[in-house]
């Protein structure tokens, strides 16, 4: 009889671990980390219903090119020949202008 408690006694002790380890949580995944955005200035070169080119006449890049779509936030009269500041996310290869605020010349 004390060979069968001791038997079963030592059973119960190897099974306690794998039931402490079958009841942890998983971590759950965490979100992917928001498109961090950007901040261009220059003058413009272009613009239509979905592009934006814009150059600067110093800096390693001279022109870039951003897409606009329906949740870019336009501040001001965006025109060939306007200085805007364009705030952007990278998105593969493409630039997304998220907002473009037209600059106003200082006197």
């Amino acid at each position: 009889m004390l060979k069968v408690r001791t038997s079963l006694l030592i059973g119960a002790l190897m099974l306690a671990p794998s039931f402490v380890l079958a009841q942890t949580p998983k971590p759950t995944p965490t979100a992917k980390p928001a498109a961090a955005t950007h901040s261009w200035t220059g003058t413009v070169k272009s613009v239509d219903a979905t592009s934006l080119t814009i150059t600067r006449p110093s800096g390693s890049v001279k022109e870039m090119t951003f897409v606009l779509n329906d949740s870019t936030k336009k501040q001001g009269a965006i025109a060939t020949g306007a200085s805007v500041e364009v705030r952007y996310k990278t998105e593969g290869k493409q630039n997304i202008a998220t907002a473009v605020t037209v600059q106003t010349k200082k006197k």
